[in-house]
């Protein structure tokens, strides 16, 4: 009677840490819907992924990772040897995401400074959506991920505005006498100080007047007559 009793008390006990759980993290609350054991290597990614975006990424422990996605810990290490090998694979699927999303947004339909107006403008806002946290627990803690990370993102969007450039020239709307990668080189930077631009916070105007300012700066730099005449007719409308 009294092993009964105790058994009672054990399972009333777990009862209002599951329910914590769930309030904690309603937005992983399906994960618990779901057969232990039973997720693909993706979607455990994804999940981690939502995880460390929103609290960092040394405050999440592997226990904390497979137990809010309600797999075994056995589990996530058949796919993860460790932790820094889960942390690159989550890297590595933020880095593939902003590649497709910006391989999307490259279309032929509109011309080089439309082309360029609609990448920059979301790929800061992609930069910008990522947690401090997870910036500076890069830096600190994977050095290395950190290095390789700010490498392969640099080359996609380096890569990108030097054939938007050399787009712009073919359809007329470019200077032909550009240096095209020193550049790119300096329209790159400026999107990298937009991140932590103390300006951005400290001054009177806007975020998107920011931007607007600086893109309008580059385009009337590099654009010939009738690149900055189609600017200026997109300012005006």
């Amino acid at each position: 009677m009294h092993l009964v009793v105790k058994g009672i008390i054990k399972s009333t006990e777990r009862k209002p840490k599951k329910l914590f759980i769930f309030f904690l993290f309603p937005r992983f609350n399906y994960f618990y819907l779901c057969k232990k054991n039973q997720m693909t290597e993706a979607e455990i990614i994804k999940g981690v992924s939502e995880l460390y975006l929103k609290y960092g990424i040394k405050s999440i422990t592997m226990d904390d990772a497979a137990r809010e996605l309600g797999i075994s810990k056995k589990t996530l290490y058949e796919y993860f040897k460790d932790k820094d090998e889960l942390v690159k694979q989550f890297v590595e699927h933020h880095l593939r995401n902003m590649h497709e999303e910006m391989h999307k947004l490259q279309t032929s339909q509109v011309n080089a400074i439309e082309e360029l107006l609609i990448v920059s403008k979301f790929i800061i806002q992609y930069l910008q959506k990522i947690s401090p946290n997870v910036t500076y627990d890069l830096q600190k803690y994977y050095p290395e991920i950190w290095k390789n990370i700010n490498f392969l993102q640099r080359d996609h969007i380096f890569d990108h505005i030097k054939e938007n450039m050399v787009r712009g020239i073919k359809e007329g709307l470019y200077r032909k006498d550009l240096k095209i990668d020193i550049i790119a080189r300096f329209y790159l930077f400026r999107m990298e100080m937009s991140q932590t631009f103390d300006l951005i916070v400290e001054s009177k105007y806007s975020y998107e007047e920011l931007f607007n300012t600086s893109f309008n700066y580059h385009i009337r730099g590099i654009a010939n007559q009738k690149g900055i005449d189609y600017l200026e007719s997109k300012i005006k409308h």
